[in-house]
């Protein structure tokens, strides 16, 4: 599979909140960022954990709105995140650029940029 289409995939499956479909696309060393409370989390169960306790909280969605191929092999992709509080109340709408780094053709990090 390409990467723009593991990209998508791993946002479907962020979006359906099915979080084994999201790590069988992460390399198991996997650096995240933890843009919800900040700092970084590594591997796959760090991951899992900091988005049951974020999905707790909030309910964040993302589209991505186009994907840029870098030359130093990292994929840029153009999202738009819409984040609700429990109750429904908009958190946040805003577009950030997602940053991903892969080994062995899974995703190893990701970073995000402001747009």
């Amino acid at each position: 599979m390409d990467r723009e289409g593991l990209l998508r995939e791993m946002y479907a499956a962020f979006n359906g909140r099915d979080i084994d479909a999201v790590l069988v696309r992460m390399h198991p060393e996997v650096d995240w960022p933890n843009a919800w409370a900040g700092g970084r989390v590594s591997g796959h169960e760090a991951v899992r954990d900091y988005w049951t306790r974020q999905w707790a909280e909030i309910d964040p969605r993302v589209s991505p709105l186009g994907f840029e191929e870098l030359p130093d092999d990292r994929v840029a992709v153009v999202v738009q995140q819409v984040v609700h509080y429990r109750d429904g109340n908009l958190l946040a709408e805003n577009e950030v650029t997602h940053v991903y780094s892969f080994r062995d053709g899974l995703i190893v990090a990701m970073n995000v940029e402001e747009s």
